[in-house]
């Protein structure tokens, strides 16, 4: 029989690197999200070709892949995250459409849009501090 020492303690009971471990998955949860944003060009780009030409269909699946791959990282974020604090990360995907759109479409980015963006971030980083505190 196994003694209270010998035994290994749950991943959530280990102190040490807690923060490192939040931290990692805050950065998943955030590639993801540029991955979901990044399946937006992809239809940006098909909605520019041919109905079902080879290029639309090509971007099509591109699009289809990336959501796919973000739904497997979300449930895994879901998994490790509060879900109120993991949606209010999605509003990141914002920040994400604003540099896609400049790089990729020549779409400008205006001061407005980009004091929004800033005003979502520190949203997302006051909500995310929030976490696990009272009131």
């Amino acid at each position: 029989m196994l003694t209270g020492k010998s035994r290994k303690r749950p991943l959530c009971n280990r102190k040490k690197s807690f923060g490192q471990d939040r931290l990692l998955i805050y950065l998943k949860l955030h590639v993801m999200l540029a991955l979901l944003s990044i399946s937006g060009i992809c239809s940006k780009a098909a909605a520019a070709q041919p109905f079902l030409s080879a290029q639309f269909c090509l971007y099509w699946l591109m699009g289809i892949a990336l959501m796919g791959i973000y739904a497997v990282g979300w449930q895994q974020a879901i998994k490790r995250l509060p879900l109120t604090v993991a949606y209010a990360n999605k509003a990141v995907t914002v920040v994400w459409g604003i540099i896609w759109g400049s790089v990729f479409f020549n779409e400008p980015a205006t001061a407005g849009k980009l004091a929004g963006s800033l005003l979502v971030v520190i949203g997302v980083v006051c909500y995310a501090a929030g976490e696990g505190k009272d009131g």
